[in-house]
């Protein structure tokens, strides 16, 4: 497995794991237990479970689909913006970036 494509987190559990530290002190460092250990060295282990550079701002957010989605359908950012508790400049600039990664591809 190549931990160099995991989240920090599936780093360190997998790294500790394969040096052989039980699975419930791994869990006690992270305040969590063993089952939670288990299966996060089974997720990391899929195909394409990885934080690299390929996987890096390439999908779009929920929040930016949502506002993509409401953008297209007519909704102004006035109307948006009230739907989050945040600005109509927030909403914009959420947008400007969804559009921005959209054209990256």
């Amino acid at each position: 497995m190549d931990v160099s494509r995991l989240r920090p987190l599936e780093r360190r559990i997998v790294r500790w794991a394969q040096e052989g530290v039980p699975h419930d002190e791994i869990g006690r460092r992270f305040r969590r237990g063993p089952d939670f250990v288990e299966q996060v060295i089974m997720l990391a282990s899929l195909p394409d479970r990885h934080a690299g550079p390929d996987a890096a701002g390439r999908e779009l957010r929920p929040l930016e689909r949502r506002i993509l989605d409401w953008r297209a359908a007519g909704a102004s950012h006035a109307e948006i913006a009230p739907r989050f508790r945040r600005s109509e400049s927030f909403v914009a600039r959420v947008e400007e970036l969804a559009r921005y990664k959209l054209d990256a591809r």
